[in-house]
């Protein structure tokens, strides 16, 4: 642990270095390091700068309207969005899982494993790629996707067509890439034609095969430098995610399973409608994002990853043959009950990549996702949540409604939320053991931002909620005179303040 970083004793007296804003992620943070005279590192933090509002703004809307206007809040990861929310408005119409229509069930599933194929490529490819296959202290003009494209072609296009791919499973199934339409309350608005599911099958066998060579890649950097793949960032925590009865991975559907950092069972097959019993966030002054954390183990130790390294570690099989033969493999690398390398989150993704790949070509030759039977009904209930496991972790929406389906209340608890903490720890371990005393540069700064990007956070979707978190609000005129402050102190209260 290195908590004892996270706020220094006199921070009046000490230099700020900060890297903003952090490249590379989905939306906008910052770093800042505070550093005595000798440059020893006495705080590290990861903020969240973005303010956005959507759990209060959404209030008041119909439940219908929810797979859509969710979907704005990530342009990276809207169908994981869409999917949640649709599990969450077929319970207000009296629909639960185990009751949606087959081939409604199999068409999300079909577009989930879509979008999590192409939101891996994007990251391990487009974000991550440029550091591990350059260094993170490689020339600043390297570290992008056309670099890579350059230096390794066939590496770089292979990630596009992965990603491309992933895409095209949503557009035929949702109208467009990005943002388009699908679940509804009680099902889906509409199957696959048989074109639409020949013109996916022509390509599926090369995305396995290209899926798996990415696998072999992640291992191969890995594998090259393990020592200290095996150290950088790396925290020991809990881990949380969703797993099937019988305990293999699970996407879309399945009970909520946390492990303690020694693989010891903290919850299992706990019903996700409970969440609340079993789950709290924490608010802090100094970013707009949450810190989720297991109520029974309390604040300070509760707190756990999520994602792929924590679904790999949680699960006890992958139910595809080449996926589940990667995942023995890695649980074999690691040597104990539970995998702890930051970096070995590019590893699994991968894994989970494979699987994805593997169980759209079962489901493209599924003929249920052709048949039109796709919505039922059921008596209206005033309550809905949806849990789906997202590319960055577990997602939860839960809404409430009144009689004339009007939403009431709205709490989301998304992905990258509940690695707030982790990631805080993983830039202090960067800036403890890495940086401290050392006259800092841009490239030994890109170590933290490394750090940090192993996780594939998306910041935008994790900073939703409005709670008491300090914010400040001006009114400049045309000629740029400050008219009016006015100021949320963390504490709740408001004050207006032309001074400051």
């Amino acid at each position: 642990m290195y908590d004892n970083l996270e706020t220094a004793e006199n921070p009046e007296n000490l230099k700020r270095v900060a890297i903003d804003p952090v490249s590379r992620v989905e939306g906008h943070g910052k770093i800042t390091l505070l550093l005595d005279q000798d440059n020893k590192v006495k705080q590290a933090r990861l903020h969240i700068v973005e303010f956005r509002g959507f759990e209060r703004f959404m209030q008041g809307r119909p439940y219908w309207e929810f797979p859509v206007i969710v979907q704005r809040l990530c342009g990276i990861c809207p169908i994981s969005h869409q999917l949640a929310a649709g599990k969450a408005i077929d319970q207000l119409v009296g629909i639960d899982p185990q009751n949606l229509p087959p081939a409604a069930d199999k068409l999300r599933r079909l577009l989930h494993f879509g979008q999590v194929l192409q939101s891996h490529a994007l990251h391990f490819f487009y974000l991550a790629s440029p550091d591990l296959l350059f260094g993170f202290e490689s020339d600043l003009n390297k570290r992008n996707i056309v670099a890579v494209l350059e230096a390794y072609p066939d590496i770089g296009l292979q990630g596009i067509k992965l990603r491309k791919y992933g895409q095209e499973v949503i557009r035929m199934i949702c109208g467009k890439r990005i943002h388009g339409t699908g679940a509804i309350a009680g099902g889906m608005n509409k199957p696959l034609t048989q074109a639409e599911r020949d013109y996916l099958l022509q390509d599926i066998d090369q995305i396995i095969a290209w899926a798996a060579g990415a696998v072999e890649l992640v291992k191969k950097v890995h594998g090259s430098n393990q020592p200290y793949y095996d150290q950088f960032a790396t925290i020991r925590s809990n881990y949380l995610g969703l797993t099937r009865p019988d305990g293999a991975l699970e996407l879309y559907h399945g009970g909520l399973r946390a492990r303690s950092d020694k693989g010891e069972t903290i919850i299992d097959h706990v019903d996700y409608c409970q969440y609340n019993d079993y789950i709290h966030e924490e608010v802090r002054s100094w970013s707009y994002m949450k810190f989720p954390y297991l109520l029974s183990l309390g604040k300070e130790n509760g707190w756990y990853r999520v994602g792929p390294l924590a679904r790999i570690n949680n699960c006890d099989y992958i139910d595809t043959p080449l996926a589940e033969a990667e995942r023995l493999e890695f649980k074999a690398y690691g040597g104990e009950a539970m995998v702890h390398s930051t970096l070995a989150y590019h590893w699994t993704r991968m894994i989970e990549a494979l699987h994805c790949a593997e169980r759209i070509k079962e489901l493209l030759n599924d003929p249920d996702i052709m048949s039109h039977d796709l919505v039922v009904e059921g008596e209206k209930r005033c309550e809905g949540i949806g849990v789906i496991e997202a590319p960055r972790g577990t997602l939860f929406h839960h809404y409430r409604a009144n009689e004339d389906g009007l939403v009431t209340k709205v709490n989301l608890i998304v992905s990258t939320t509940s690695n707030n903490m982790a990631m805080n720890e993983s830039v202090r371990q960067v800036a403890a053991e890495y940086l401290s005393g050392q006259e800092l540069t841009e490239p030994l700064l890109n170590n933290l931002e490394v750090a940090v990007r192993a996780y594939d956070p998306c910041l935008s979707c994790a900073t939703h909620a409005v709670g008491k978190m300090p914010l400040q609000l001006e009114l400049i005129d045309t000629e740029g005179k400050l008219l009016d402050r006015l100021v949320r102190h963390s504490d709740g209260e408001f004050e207006h303040n032309l001074d400051g």
